[in-house]
This record gives C-alpha cells, sequence and structure tokens, in this order.
C-alpha cells in the first residue's frame, strides 16, 4: 500500500525515474483515469478515487490477479496505494490499442470459455460459490459469502442484497413482487454443472483489444459462480459479436432454458444501475420482477 503516486512509481521502475505528463482517459463512470509518461519512456496506467474505502482497489487488484491465474488477458497490477486527502489509487501496465486484431471476437470467446472451465477451489474459502474476499460491482460492494448452492448464492449475495438496497425506490406492491421472486428463484435458476470464475461485470466497455489487438479483461467484479451469468452480462447492453457466440459455444454449449433465465440474472446489474445512478432504471427492473412475478 504505496502512500503516494510518485512513491509507487520510483519503488516500482527506479529511484530516478518520474512523471513527465498525465493525460485524462475518457470512458468510465466510478472512478477517474490517467495515462501516465515517464520519465524512462514507460507509460502505466492511473485510476483514482477520492473517498474510497481502502479496500476498493485492491479487490479489483484481487480480481484481476484471480482472472490472470484462471488464464484471462489483464492487465498487469504494479501497485495500489492512498494519495493525501483520502484518495486511492491503482497503477496498471498501459495496454491499450485501437486496431482488433481480426480474430479478436474469436480469441474473446475461447477465452471466456476457458476461464469458465478453470479450477476454481483456490478462490473460494468454504462451498463452492463465492470468493475469497468481498469486492465491487462499480462503486457498489458486493458481498462474496460462499454458499454451496448457487441459487441460494445468488438469491442471498445478489438480487437480495440490491433489493435491499434499492428499498427507497420501490412502491408496495414491487416489493412484494421482489420477495416473491427472491422466494421462488428455484424454479427459475438451474444449478451449474460446474462451477466458474466469472469477470462479474462483462459489458462492451470492459472489454478492449492490448498493444496486440487482442482481447484484454478490465475491471472486473469477480467471483464464482454460474457461466450464464457472464454471458447474459454480454448482452444486456448491445450485445457482442455474433462470432464471439459462436466461438464461447464450441467450448461451452449453451444450456436448454438460458434465454428464459437471462433477464434474471440481467436484473441483478439493472438494480445495480439504480442504486448507482438513478430512477431511469426502475422501470426496466419492474418489468423482468414482473414478467416472473408478476
Amino acid at each position: 500500500m504505496y502512500k503516494s503516486i510518485k512513491e509507487a512509481v520510483k519503488d516500482i521502475f527506479g529511484s530516478e525515474v518520474r512523471i513527465e505528463s498525465q493525460q485524462s482517459v475518457s470512458g468510465g463512470d466510478i472512478n477517474e483515469a490517467y495515462r501516465l509518461l515517464l520519465s524512462n519512456g514507460e507509460e502505466v496506467f492511473l485510476k483514482t478515487k477520492k473517498g474510497a474505502g481502502e479496500n476498493f482497489f485492491r479487490a479489483e487488484a484481487k480480481g484481476l490477479l484471480a482472472l490472470k491465474e484462471a488464464g484471462a488477458n489483464v492487465p498487469e497490477v504494479l501497485g495500489v496505494g492512498n494519495e493525501s486527502l483520502g484518495e486511492r489509487f491503482l497503477l496498471l501496465s498501459y495496454e491499450r490499442s485501437n486496431r482488433p486484431a481480426r480474430d479478436y471476437w474469436t480469441l474473446l470467446g475461447h477465452n471466456l470459455a476457458n476461464i469458465h472451465r478453470a479450477q476454481t477451489a483456490s478462490w473460494t474459502k468454504d462451498g463452492v460459490y463465492g470468493f475469497y474476499d468481498d469486492n465491487f460491482i462499480g462503486a457498489t460492494k458486493q458481498k462474496n459469502n460462499p454458499k454451496s448452492g448457487w441459487t441460494e448464492f445468488f438469491r442471498d449475495n445478489r438480487l437480495g442484497a440490491q433489493m435491499k438496497f434499492a428499498d427507497h425506490y420501490f412502491a408496495k406492491e414491487d416489493k412484494r413482487l421482489c420477495l416473491k421472486l427472491l422466494d421462488k428463484l428455484g424454479d427459475f435458476l438451474v444449478e451449474p454443472q460446474f462451477p466458474s470464475l466469472l469477470h462479474g461485470d462483462l459489458w462492451s466497455g470492459n472489454v478492449m483489444p492490448d498493444r496486440l489487438g487482442k482481447p484484454m479483461l478490465i475491471d472486473p467484479a469477480v467471483y464464482v459462480g454460474h457461466h450464464e451469468a457472464d454471458i447474459a452480462m454480454t448482452e444486456l447492453f448491445g450485445g457482442f459479436s455474433p462470432v464471439f457466440y459462436a466461438a464461447y459455444h464450441e467450448i461451452i454449449p449453451k444450456d436448454p432454458g438460458y434465454v428464459e433465465r437471462r433477464d434474471i440474472y440481467n436484473l441483478y446489474h439493472l438494480l445495480n444501475h439504480l442504486n448507482l445512478f438513478g430512477s431511469s432504471y426502475l422501470a426496466a427492473a419492474r418489468r423482468i420482477v414482473k414478467k416472473y412475478v408478476g
């Protein structure tokens, strides 16, 4: 845990290295992001957030390291720390290109499927589903208490938690239907054939081409769960290329009934957006709840 960005740069790259320039990088809603050019000619990626808890960027670093262990292409974690005035920061390798490789979507589909097929025992303390530490999805705390059943985990640590956060948005009937959905969740979800390490927040903004144009995963909210939850998230905000889905399902075939379950997985993300960004997401969340138990 470094005490300043300058200290981190000197420790990682050498005492003579300094920051030559800092350029703002757009694209995120939660953190400030910058491209740093160092005096030795190297570039690093800096994320900062004022008022974040001590574990905020530590959790992201743990998620990136877990994905790397599972075979993902991710930025290298260089260090985390705390500047003055409570500004937390995360330093990563700078890996960015505007030109995806020709087989970009095929590579992504195959890589994600292989991540989902990786052994998961090292990432959960007890039980099967969860993660060895809590983390965040965006700025929202994400509980990863281990559970032996997927439906139980998704009910208690995902939907139930977000519904509690969103309680002030809901009318009396909304609350009744939410409780009914949680009670009947086992009628809709299925237990997976194998547990998977999930990215956890897999939309198009969290995948980008690295320096070689190959797909790289960023901004994870990892946990061990059902692989369908990651795939559902890819379809929530516009979807990925059909080539991606074809490549993924070459390795992990689509389970029967996935389309009927997809909206329940994505209800979690819509509720999180409701809690982060406000009532514009309320109608979409209501529609999904009513679709299943209305």
